[in-house]
């Protein structure tokens, strides 16, 4: 059985041609680069900044748009997956629904002219960041769970094409 990701454009004209591939691509690299061995489903809903103001605005009582929003359907511990994932397991599909994660195409576009690299490259980045918060990842605090977040993100990010540093 195969990952199943769901991705939905809430706004037809959002649907670039590179999003789908490049979402499907980064969190099939996050799953790999964590270990996961078992067919998970994340939901991935692309849409814009006054889409993911009112979600933010609903979830968490802030009042602004953000880049992304993540959903995590478990508590895990970052780098420390289940030894046994049937209790994770949807006994209807037999997948692990990891989360839903939310990114505005609009905010990744406006990122990526202030940090000089491509919109794919942002939307990448959005992705990765966000799966490694479905897989229990924080950055809450400053200090060391933001460095071990970044690095992995970093680390990741490399290993896929067209998604390291350079522009």
């Amino acid at each position: 059985m195969k990952t199943r990701i769901n991705i939905t454009f809430d706004i037809f004209s959002l649907k670039q041609p590179f999003v789908e591939s490049t979402v499907k691509k980064c969190i099939q690299a996050v799953l790999d680069a964590e270990g996961v061995s078992v067919p998970c489903e994340i939901n991935v809903l692309i849409t814009n900044d006054k889409g993911i103001r009112a979600i933010n605005m609903a979830s968490r009582n802030i009042d602004k748009p953000t880049d992304v929003l993540s959903f995590p359907m478990f508590q895990l511990t970052p780098g420390e997956l289940p030894e046994n994932w049937d209790d994770y397991l949807d006994v209807e599909t037999g997948l692990c629904p990891l989360g839903d994660m939310c990114i505005s195409l609009e905010r990744a576009e406006a990122q990526a002219k202030e940090f000089g690299h491509s919109a794919k490259r942002e939307v990448g980045y959005l992705t990765i960041h966000s799966m490694l918060h479905l897989l229990g990842y924080d950055h809450l605090d400053e200090g060391e769970q933001k460095k071990q977040m970044r690095a992995r993100e970093e680390d990741i990010a490399a290993s896929i094409p067209g998604m390291s540093r350079e522009k």
